[in-house]
């Protein structure tokens, strides 16, 4: 079959929303052939339409109104003359008609719709489906639950439908072109997608931790099954919280990149320093702003040094205590009611307050590697083009000095700099010997020379 073009699709559904707000509007102002209604305009048929728009909407099943609700959002982006119907004045207060809601911006001369006019297009000549216009807004909803449409916040003393009728930037793109962008970091998006290229055979990691992982991998495998056909889901949560915890290298960020990559899931690190905020209220609203779009995207998201936002509450001396106590409460409930997997990490579980270890399924301490791990960690370093003097010692290097997987990594890199200076791939004892030194001088660590 013929791929459908994804703009073609567009454009007949928004023919389709044209004849809809014509009929509507006749029917509302009693002109000629206002006896029709609006619900008998035949809809697009997509059924064999294998566009994203059509695609989208088949699988989430969507009903007359919430497509009217979908398009709604999408004629400014590509239409935007479809809606200038909705500029006619009402003659008797010289005024525009209240109930068309929608608003104007210095930046688009076009009429950009509102709850309201959902709303009015919907019940103008059914008041009695005003329900059906709340329950697409709900959080629940599919549209809503799915990020796909959403209305601006109005001040408490405005009507909730005054809130500007939107469209995600995410799902628009796809609806034209198939693809979803990437999210990109930001103050709308405080938080960064993390990859490796290494694999699980990789890392160095004890029994014990490597047994834990395993509980990890399996909710990722079989989570939604258990939920679901095992019916776990009365009981339980959905979703898994884990907590890795130990020194700085040691194999945290990378363990959660692998449980991601093996899983087939992407992991987002949350950028800590672009959330937390000294304003009362703002730290809540930027963690909302990761929740809101991960909350369906089936990530796993990944906080690092995350006592700095989920340490121990306080007594409530002042009112700073009282609000970092405000924040506190509120990531719980968001990582208690996040569906997919939460991993965070901190170098003392000490730090961490007792209401969040509590809720988490799994608590792994990543340890310093043994003088065994270590030698692994160094065979795996300078195994591909950079290697080691056949006459180092390797093992005594890994017996003698304490280093965790991460300062190992800075060794190599400062090998190997100093290795390609010389046009050479080999790496001396001397320059091994530099780059520890240079790694035990970050942590103000003398390095003792044996023999």
């Amino acid at each position: 079959m013929e791929k459908n073009n994804p703009l073609s699709t567009l454009y007949a559904e928004i023919h389709w929303l044209q004849l809809v707000i014509d009929q509507v509007i006749r029917s509302y102002l009693l002109q000629e052939g206002h006896e029709a209604h609006w619900m008998d305009i035949a809809l697009p048929d997509l059924s064999e339409d294998d566009s994203p728009y059509a695609k989208s909407v088949t699988e989430w099943n969507l009903n007359t109104y919430e497509r009217l609700v979908l398009v709604l959002s999408i004629a400014p982006h590509i239409s935007p003359e479809v809606l200038d119907i909705f500029f006619g004045k009402n003659q008797l207060y010289d005024r525009g008609f209240t109930e068309f809601g929608g608003v104007m911006d210095k930046n688009h001369s076009g009429f950009i719709p509102t709850g309201q006019t959902a709303c009015f297009l919907i019940t103008a000549t059914n008041p009695e489906w005003r329900n059906e216009v709340s329950a697409i807004f709900e959080k629940q909803s599919t549209l809503m639950k799915e990020r796909v449409i959403a209305l601006s916040e109005t001040e408490p003393y405005v009507p909730t439908f005054s809130g500007i009728l939107g469209i995600s930037d995410q799902w628009l793109q796809y609806f034209l072109t198939g693809e979803y962008p990437q999210l990109e970091q930001g103050a709308s998006f405080p938080a960064q997608k993390i990859t490796t290229e290494l694999d699980w055979e990789d890392i160095v990691l004890d029994d014990l931790i490597m047994g834990q992982l395993r509980e990890i991998t399996t909710w990722l495998e079989h989570g939604s099954s258990l939920l679901k056909d095992w019916g776990l889901r009365k009981k339980i949560k959905p979703g898994y919280r884990a907590l890795f915890y130990g020194p700085p290298g040691t194999g945290k960020t990378l363990t959660a990149t692998l449980l991601g990559k093996i899983s087939g899931k992407e992991v987002y690190k949350v950028d800590l320093s672009m959330i937390v905020s000294k304003y009362i209220g703002e730290t809540e609203k930027n963690l909302a702003k990761i929740f809101d779009i991960a909350q369906h995207k089936n990530w796993i998201l990944f906080f690092d040094e995350a006592d700095s936002l989920f340490g121990k509450r306080t007594a409530t001396n002042s009112s700073n205590d009282r609000h970092a106590n405000q924040q506190t409460a509120y990531l719980l409930q968001r990582i208690e009611d996040f569906p997919g997997v939460v991993i965070l990490a901190s170098n003392l579980r000490a730090n961490m307050d007792e209401a969040f270890t509590r809720r988490f399924q799994s608590i792994i301490h990543f340890t310093m590697p043994t003088a065994d791990e270590r030698y692994l960690l160094w065979q795996h370093a300078f195994s591909d083009k950079c290697t080691l003097d056949p006459e180092i010692d390797l093992y005594q290097i890994a017996e003698d000095y304490e280093l965790p997987g991460g300062s190992i990594i800075n060794v190599l890199r400062y090998c190997a700099l100093a290795a390609i200076q010389r046009n050479d791939t080999v790496v001396t004892q001397q320059e091994l010997l530099a780059g520890l030194r240079k790694e035990f001088k970050k942590e103000n660590r003398t390095l003792t020379i044996t023999n």
